[in-house]
């Protein structure tokens, strides 16, 4: 039976160079389309993001909200472009000041962004709101990268009454570390919106890492893939530890048992 999978990823090729997280961003959402499956996919608009080559433009009726993050407006800019071989289309979430005027995670020096939470935070959000917009109700929510780790809080959380999230089942892909530097110590108190209290962090560390990120991300999906063969064992042992569905990693024909995996977690009180 088909299905609708929002896919919200860090990195796609061929937007980014090809690095483990750019191919399975690609690869998934398009094999899961190729399924018979309904997909939508959200990345960030990363600063080394060629918009020509790419053939991205702006979704007008989608753009134009104000976010509030660390008490300052941010303005959300959507694009879109389409993967010409595949034929997936692709969200972008953009802001002058998180993204199209940087790189990824770290400077031209090879520093990590010091905002690099509020970056998460401000895309996390953006896509959430403009899935609303888009009054589209996923089955599956798909998040691949640490960008995506707040999602499933949110979901849990400040989104859980939103008729286009209310019946959505979470999966959170685990990759091997990809970020160095911690959030800083007001990450906690920046994540807060609606329902989503900075008290029910007690739990983490205050000064939030890429090991962190991904346990929040384990406590508050409904599911956890092991994308891949280097996962931090003692991360795949919390998510373990959390009794929580999990998928070993199922190399590189994983088709059918991530669609099989949806299905589960679909059927699951």
């Amino acid at each position: 039976m088909a299905k609708r999978i929002l896919f919200i990823n860090q990195e796609t090729i061929p937007y980014v160079p090809d690095t483990e997280l750019a191919v399975m961003g690609k690869k998934v959402p398009q094999v899961i389309q190729e399924r018979g499956n309904e997909i939508r996919t959200f990345m960030p608009k990363w600063g080394n993001i060629n918009e020509r080559r790419g053939q991205l433009h702006e979704v007008q009726r989608l753009s134009g909200m104000n976010l509030i993050i660390n008490d300052t407006d941010h303005p959300l800019i959507i694009k879109v472009a389409t993967i010409v071989q595949t034929r997936v289309q692709v969200y972008f979430i953009d802001n002058d000041d998180y993204f199209s005027k940087r790189q990824m995670l770290s400077d031209e020096n090879g520093v990590e962004y010091a905002d690099n939470g509020e970056r998460t935070i401000f895309f996390a959000r953006g896509v959430l709101e403009t899935v609303n917009k888009l009054r589209w109700a996923p089955d599956i929510i798909h998040c691949q990268g640490w960008m995506s780790a707040v999602i499933p809080l949110y979901l849990k959380t400040a989104y859980s009454e939103e008729p286009s999230f209310a019946n959505a089942k979470v999966v959170t892909s685990l990759f091997p570390k990809s970020i160095q530097s911690n959030l800083g110590e007001d990450f906690k108190k920046f994540i807060e919106y609606k329902d989503a209290k900075s008290s029910l962090l007690k739990k983490y560390i205050d000064n939030f890492d890429f090991d962190e990120l991904c346990k929040l991300a384990i406590d508050y999906s409904d599911g956890i893939i092991e994308a891949g063969p280097d996962i931090n064992p003692d991360l795949l042992q919390y998510a373990k530890d959390s009794n929580k569905p999990i998928l070993p990693n199922p190399g590189e024909d994983f088709g059918e048992a991530y669609e099989a995996f949806y299905d589960q977690l679909i059927a699951a009180e």
